[in-house]
């Protein structure tokens, strides 16, 4: 299965008059990234990028320019996307604003059962919230320090990863590559089971507290207590 992670910039939030100004896109298929990108600075003609977009995502008027319209690129986006899933956060600000950028063009829409939209999913697994892609990336330990202003392709990064923990993607491939993960032996008395290392170590979620009153509760158990029967054969 072949999906696009993608997210957009724009010059404001009404399609009818204001532009697509970045598209940043990840492939990933079956829920893999493919490392195959598709980075693009659109000059929006003469729509002005409003002050509050701008402090959001920090392109300036002068720095679009030089950049090619989205009629020269519309190709590259076309066959970037081709035959795949167009998945994106809030994907009806996103879609909105493509399908007008095709429009002007006389290009047919992007129909919206070729569109997954994270937000919705988010919201339905984390029905209490937040669910913005910086709340998912702290829920998932996903490290998004990096993230300063908005960037399509930043935030196409990132919410790939976000997108492959919602999905269940990493969970999935575990057994795909058993034999190159290391592995830890547990032995319970007479009982010996093998753990498979996870290729990407967890954040931790236990405080140093919590560590030191586990520690101090097993050191008050019997002799015979399970706790204490656990030993890490290297």
């Amino acid at each position: 299965m072949r999906e696009i992670i993608f997210d957009t910039e724009t010059t404001g939030l009404e399609t009818k008059f204001d532009r697509v100004i970045e598209i940043g896109g990840i492939e990933l298929i079956n829920n893999f990234p493919t490392g195959r990108t598709l980075h693009l600075y659109i000059n929006p003609g003469d729509r002005k990028v409003h002050p509050d977009a701008l402090a959001v995502h920090g392109i300036t008027d002068e720095f679009l320019k030089d950049k090619p319209s989205f009629a020269d690129v519309a190709h590259q986006i076309i066959e970037f996307f081709d035959g795949a899933k167009w998945i994106a956060h809030n994907a009806t600000f996103d879609m909105g604003f493509i399908n007008a950028e095709f429009d002007r063009l006389g290009l047919p829409p992007v129909m919206m059962d070729r569109v997954v939209d994270t937000l919705a999913m988010a919201r339905r697994k984390h029905p209490m919230g937040p669910n913005s892609l910086d709340a998912l990336c702290r829920r998932y330990g996903i490290d998004n320090a990096h993230r300063t202003k908005h960037g399509a392709l930043l935030d196409s990064e990132l919410l790939a990863e976000v997108y492959i923990e919602m999905t269940g993607g990493r969970q999935a491939a575990l057994g795909l590559s058993d034999a190159e993960r290391p592995t830890t032996v547990i032995e319970v008395e007479e009982v010996v089971v093998t753990v498979a290392g996870r290729p990407r170590t967890l954040a931790a979620r236990i405080t140093a507290a919590e560590i030191e009153a586990h520690g101090a509760m097993v050191a008050t158990l019997k002799e015979k207590a399970l706790w204490l029967k656990y030993q890490i054969v290297e």
